[in-house]
């Protein structure tokens, strides 16, 4: 074994995997700029930063459950006048989920609430928060699901680890009693301590 793989096995065992995977790159690269000793040390810190974080992004957006790649760029403000670019670019500060305030899009169908919600969802996930993506429908089944197993309050509990939790199609689906209190249970937990869009 030579060296330069002796020491990416070990930087891999202490769970620097960025650096022990690209060393040999790393090092071709210093060598190519002359770094110096500490430059080449800030060079290995921040690569592996980079590498954890786009790692913990992708793994937010696998998370997120987003059903669809809609951007917040790509919204026609021109046929949706009842909202404006400013008012949706002063929501990419997220100071409405350091807040723990909560984001409602109210119109009929087509109008591009979905849109939005999923684009300051991706923005938020790019941000570094948790963001969970759920259909009125998949979430009241999830919910139900879980009371009939007697776990209603652990599902609760794991739905709040997250930072925002997106509900689509709300206002379309009939709800029985059980379902409206079981949905009313979990936002009665979020209250004040993370949003909802």
């Amino acid at each position: 074994m030579s060296q330069l793989e002796h020491t990416s096995a070990q930087y891999r065992s202490l769970r620097l995997s960025a650096i022990g995977r690209d060393l040999l790159g790393l090092v071709s690269q210093a060598e190519a700029n002359d770094l110096s000793h500490l430059n080449f040390a800030q060079m290995l810190a921040e690569h592996e930063i980079a590498e954890r974080t786009r790692s913990r992004i992708n793994r937010h957006h696998r998370q997120a459950g987003l059903p669809l790649a809609k951007h917040l760029e790509d919204f026609d403000y021109r046929h949706q006048t009842t909202i404006t670019k400013r008012q949706v670019n002063a929501l990419l500060d997220f100071g409405f989920i350091d807040n723990r305030e909560n984001v409602v899009f109210i119109g009929p169908p087509g109008v591009g609430k979905t849109h939005l919600a999923i684009g300051l969802g991706q923005k938020a996930i790019q941000a570094g928060y948790k963001v969970l993506f759920r259909t009125a429908l998949d979430l009241v089944e999830d919910l139900e699901l879980a009371e009939m197993k007697g776990e209603l309050k652990k599902r609760i509990t794991q739905l709040a680890k997250f930072d925002v939790l997106i509900i689509d199609e709300l206002g379309y689906l009939p709800m029985t009693a059980q379902a409206r209190f079981n949905l009313f249970q979990l936002v009665n937990v979020l209250y004040e301590y993370r949003s909802i869009i």
